[in-house]
C-alpha cells in the first residue's frame, strides 16, 4: 500500500460524520459542491507549520514562528522537511505535497499554516490528495504564494481556507486579534480600516479609495494577484463567476499589475465576479519615467467601466497589519464605507 491509499484508510472511518458536522447548506457557485467549515481552534490545540514554498535558510525564523504560535497558546508541530533544501525549495514537489496530505491526516492537528511564501505551492497541487483533505478538513492558513493551495483545496474540495498570516511573520497586534476573533471565536467579523488622524487634520493612513461605488455579495476568492493569474487556465483555477475577488502583491512594477488584470479581464473573469476588494499594493511602482501611469489609474482602466464594487486599501496581503481574510466564506462588500463584512462564521 503506497502512503496516500494509507491516508485514505486511516480516515474513512471518520471522514462521514466529518462532512456532516461541518458542511453548510451553502455550496460552491461552480459545481454545487457543500461548503465545509473548519473546526475553530482553541488554546492548547495544536497546529502544523508547512512549507510549501521556498526554501527558509534561517533557522531563528523557525524558531520564531513557534515561539509566536505558542504565545497564541497553541501547541505546534513541524513539517520535517521545513528547513530542507532541494534547490529553492525545502524538498521535491511530492515529498512537500505527501506533507501537506499527511498534516491534514494527522488527527492531532486542528490548523496548519505555512512558514513563508515565495515560489513553488502550484509545484505540488498535482499530488495533494483532495479527497482527503475534503474528508479531514481543518484551518489552512498563509498567503502569498500561499495562494495557490487556498483557492484550488477550496475549489476541489469546498473546504474555506484562509488568507492570512504565515507563521514566519511579524504577528502584531491587528493580525493577532484578527486571528483570535475568526478562528478561535468564530465570529463573523465587519471588517473596516482603523481610522486615526494622529496629529494629522484628516486620516492619511490606512486610507480606501473607491475605484466603483456600490455594494455586492459573494464568496470570497484569490489573494496574490501574481499567483492566482499563473492559475488561469488549469484545473485549479477558483470559480470567479457572482464571487468577490480579493487582490494584492507586492514587488511588481505598475505595468506587471496591469498586464495580469488584463490577463484576468480577456479571460473574462473581471466581467463576472461580483465585486473586487484590492488590499496592499507593497513596493508596486514604476521606473519613473514621465510617460507612466499611476496605480490607480491602472485600476481605473480595468474596472470604472464595469458596474460592479470595487475599493483598493482594504488591509491584507504583505503588510503589517495583516488580516485574515476566509477564501470561500460568503462575504457582503461596500466599496464606498471600504468595508467587507463576513455573512457566516467561516468556522465550525
Amino acid at each position: 500500500m503506497d502512503r496516500r491509499d494509507f491516508f485514505k484508510a486511516s480516515v474513512a472511518g471518520g471522514a462521514a460524520l466529518a462532512i456532516s458536522s461541518a458542511a453548510t447548506s451553502s455550496a460552491n457557485a461552480q459545481n454545487s459542491m457543500p461548503i465545509i467549515k473548519p473546526e475553530k481552534i482553541k488554546a492548547g490545540d495544536t497546529v502544523m507549520i508547512i512549507a510549501p514554498s521556498g526554501v527558509e535558510y534561517n533557522k531563528l525564523r523557525l524558531q520564531l514562528s513557534v515561539e509566536s504560535l505558542e504565545a497564541l497558546g497553541l501547541k505546534v508541530k513541524v513539517a520535517e522537511n521545513t528547513l530542507g533544501r532541494w534547490g529553492y525549495f525545502p524538498a521535491e514537489d511530492k515529498v512537500r505535497a505527501d506533507e501537506i496530505n499527511q498534516a491534514f491526516a494527522d488527527k492531532d492537528v486542528k490548523a496548519i499554516i505555512a512558514l513563508k511564501g515565495g515560489w513553488g505551492a502550484a509545484r505540488t497541487l498535482p499530488y495533494l490528495d483532495f479527497d482527503l483533505i475534503k474528508n479531514n478538513p481543518k484551518i489552512l492558513m498563509g498567503y502569498s504564494d500561499v495562494t495557490a493551495l487556498l483557492n484550488p483545496i477550496y475549489e476541489k474540495t469546498g473546504l474555506i481556507t484562509f488568507h492570512g498570516p504565515i507563521a514566519g511573520g511579524a504577528w502584531n497586534k491587528f493580525t493577532q486579534d484578527s486571528v483570535r476573533e475568526i478562528l478561535f471565536e468564530g465570529k463573523a467579523q465587519h471588517m473596516v480600516n482603523p481610522q486615526e488622524k494622529g496629529e494629522y487634520l484628516t486620516v492619511r493612513n490606512n486610507r480606501i479609495q473607491t475605484v466603483v461605488s456600490g455594494t455586492a455579495e459573494g464568496r470570497m476568492v484569490g489573494g496574490n494577484l501574481t499567483v492566482l493569474t499563473a492559475l488561469q487556465g488549469t484545473p485549479y483555477f477558483p470559480t470567479i463567476k457572482d464571487n468577490i475577488l480579493i487582490l494584492e502583491d507586492v514587488g511588481e512594477n505598475i505595468y506587471r499589475v496591469d498586464r495580469m488584470l488584463t490577463q484576468l479581464a480577456l479571460g473574462g473573469h473581471l466581467d463576472e465576479c461580483a465585486g473586487v476588494v484590492m488590499g496592499g499594493w507593497t513596493d508596486v511602482g514604476t521606473d519613473g519615467g514621465y510617460g507612466d501611469f499611476a496605480l490607480m489609474d491602472i485600476f481605473e482602466h480595468h474596472f470604472a467601466s464595469r458596474d460592479k464594487p470595487v475599493f483598493t486599501g482594504a488591509l491584507f496581503g504583505h503588510i503589517a497589519d495583516n488580516r485574515t481574510m476566509p477564501i470561500g466564506c460568503n462575504v457582503k462588500i461596500d466599496a464606498d464605507a471600504g468595508s467587507v463584512t463576513m455573512q457566516e462564521s467561516a468556522v465550525s
